[in-house]
């Protein structure tokens, strides 16, 4: 299969990248990122002939097009999605070209699916959201309604260190979550929600732990009950491990600096090189990332709770599901067209022990303590 990465020197596009070079599978693979002399660095890393560097600009429709010509497999990890994700799904139907992505922003997941009826007509294939949160998030929550006769709530959170990420785009993508209303699945209905309300204390695996979490903006909510029709609760919550960036967030979004993307960028440039100084203000002993999914259901007539977990370094539980994803999509695994969400096309177990093999583990139970695999 001929795959390319877009974004692929970055944070999380990197770590897909060197999964996807040892697959025997990828017969070609482009690292496509905007900074071609860092593209060529990792691509000299790698010492594989099978790989090489291109310059790609996603503000060029053009150049995405001309870039997936010829690919099997687009996978993307170029962020902020809100201001990406569209551009390169639309690229990658108009080069007829299968895509995955890491699409972790509610309004781009909403407006790509928007391209459904496109995709399918070029026989396309458009996977959004397969990361961390959304994507293994996602997939949990299907493995746990399958495990039950009815769903009736879903409860998704995630927790992480500030420290746990280097890239521009993450700060980006915090700052949006954290502004305005965002979606939150409620009484059967979508409905928005203040951004940051909704404190809650909640358990992830070890080493993250008890980490305060608030409604943020993520896909979740929107897709996850296109896929459970009868479900009445769908909610995403969020927060980092060091809190006084949670606050620092909060107090942004209240005075109302960061409800634009061009607020949010310059937001954004001041914060990136403070952020080494501000993250160690209630850093953890072991900076690490966590998703905690909650399913409450019943089977046989009797309620069911169901919870799933994982915990790992966010380029790691972020990259490794989309180097999985593209080699599924490459393999013909994935044989759904349109725009679909990860529950709607990926048998969960399959998925889990392709993260087994590459050392994520599953963990099950309220206290997260047994592995799953």
């Amino acid at each position: 299969m001929r795959v390319i990465v877009l974004g692929g020197a970055g944070d999380m596009g990197s770590r897909a990248v060197r999964d996807l070079a040892g697959q025997p599978e990828v017969e070609s693979l482009v690292v496509a990122d905007y900074d071609e002399a860092r593209a060529r660095a990792l691509v000299a890393s790698l010492n594989n002939p099978r790989i090489s560097a291109a310059r790609v600009d996603a503000n060029d429709p053009g150049s995405l097009v001309d870039a997936m010509c010829g690919c099997d497999v687009a996978a993307s990890a170029v962020g902020p999605f809100y201001r990406y994700e569209v551009k390169c799904a639309a690229a990658a139907i108009g080069a007829r070209c299968h895509y995955v992505s890491l699409c972790d922003d509610y309004d781009a997941a909403q407006a790509v699916l928007e391209l459904d009826q496109k995709a399918k007509e070029q026989d396309v294939t458009v996977l959004t959201g397969l990361g961390w949160t959304p994507g293994i998030s996602n997939i949990l929550a299907r493995k746990a309604a399958d495990a039950v006769d009815t769903v009736e709530e879903i409860k998704v959170a995630w927790g992480g260190s500030a420290s746990d990420s280097e890239g521009f785009a993450v700060i980006l993508h915090t700052l949006h979550i954290f502004s305005g209303r965002v979606p939150s699945f409620q009484n059967g209905r979508l409905v928005y929600v203040p951004a940051g309300s909704g404190k809650e204390r909640v358990r992830f695996p070890a080493p993250v732990g008890e980490v305060n979490v608030f409604h943020l903006g993520h896909p979740e909510p929107v897709t996850l009950p296109r896929a459970f029709p009868g479900v009445r609760t769908v909610t995403l919550k969020g927060g980092l491990s060091e809190g006084f960036l949670n606050s620092l967030a909060i107090l942004l979004n209240r005075l109302r600096l960061t409800n634009t993307a061009r607020q949010r960028e310059v937001i954004g440039k001041l914060i990136k090189p403070l952020l080494p100084a501000l993250g160690k203000i209630g850093r953890p002993a072991c900076p690490c990332s966590a998703v905690r999914v909650d399913v409450k259901g019943t089977r046989g007539g009797k309620l069911e709770r169901l919870t799933y977990g994982a915990a790992d370094h966010m380029n790691h539980l972020t990259g490794v599901p989309l180097a999985i994803g593209t080699v599924m999509l490459g393999r013909g695994e994935i044989t759904r067209r349109g725009v679909v969400a990860p529950e709607l096309c990926i048998p969960p177990d399959r998925f889990i022990s392709e993260l087994a093999r590459r050392g994520i583990t599953i963990y099950q139970g309220d206290r997260l303590e047994s592995a799953l695999v």
